[in-house]
């Protein structure tokens, strides 16, 4: 009988498209661990093999996804590491070190700002989509967030992908004299002038894959935790207040 990986893990471990290189400073368990999943995924893109928490096993970054493989490379293993200790979700405190360094790598000319007047005391990362319901409602209060400190910067992340209208509005937004109003106004349901240029759009397409984005509005505290979908301003301040709470509740 031939293994055949979870449909979710495999098209997990394909996502990024081709094969990673083994490493020279791979230790033999790393070795082991990236070859079991090259075996088993060949066009997987492996972005991080390391010991893991764990005894026996090594975790591996595989686009949005964390796996561990045990050191000899014949188990794997996907799903949330705890630590009971601390009730600690452990795997996705990994993940957002991963999120947090592809975030960080995003210049600011790439991004869409809403920023408060003064110094903001917190900072979100929404993927969005022009024509998303729950991001033009976060859209329309954001002045409401700006007022409670939050900077909002916005990567585009048209859901129906590339060619559509909301992709085609995206680059129009994009390539408008004026960024931050035809977004506004494109957030209040006005189609905008369609316009054609250099533009990121693919870019943060592509990235969103990469962090897990999943739907829209996608939002990401500054250390790389995931907040998940639309929050009203109020409910934003005290979640990003309480920090990454990443337990095991």
């Amino acid at each position: 009988m031939t293994f055949r990986l979870p449909a979710a893990l495999a098209a997990a471990l394909a996502i990024l498209g081709a094969s990673a290189v083994a490493q020279a400073a791979d230790s033999p368990a790393q070795a082991a661990a990236r070859k079991a999943l090259t075996d088993l995924v060949p066009q997987a893109k492996i972005d991080a093999i390391e010991p893991a928490p764990m005894p026996g096993f090594q975790q591996a970054i595989v686009g949005s996804q964390l796996v561990y493989v045990s050191d000899d490379g014949k188990y794997i293993m996907q799903g949330k590491l705890f630590d009971t200790a601390s009730q600690k979700d452990l795997t996705s405190s990994r993940l957002a070190i991963d999120v947090k360094t592809k975030l960080d790598a995003v210049p600011a000319a790439r991004r869409i700002v809403f920023a408060p007047a003064g110094k903001p005391q917190y900072k979100i990362t929404v993927f969005t989509d022009i024509d998303c319901g729950y991001c033009r409602k976060l859209h329309s209060q954001i002045a409401e967030y700006n007022k409670r400190g939050i900077e909002v910067d916005y990567l585009f992340f048209p859901r129906s992908g590339v060619g559509t209208e909301s992709w085609d509005k995206a680059v129009s937004v994009w390539c408008a004299k004026d960024r931050k109003a035809t977004f506004t106004a494109a957030k209040g349901g006005q189609t905008p002038p369609v316009l054609k240029c250099d533009n990121p759009i693919a870019e943060d397409f592509a990235l969103g894959a990469q962090v897990g984005v999943d739907g829209t509005p996608a939002i990401f505290m500054a250390d790389g935790v995931k907040i998940g979908g639309y929050l009203d301003p109020d409910q934003m301040l005290a979640r990003l207040k309480a920090g990454a709470g990443l337990t095991a509740r």
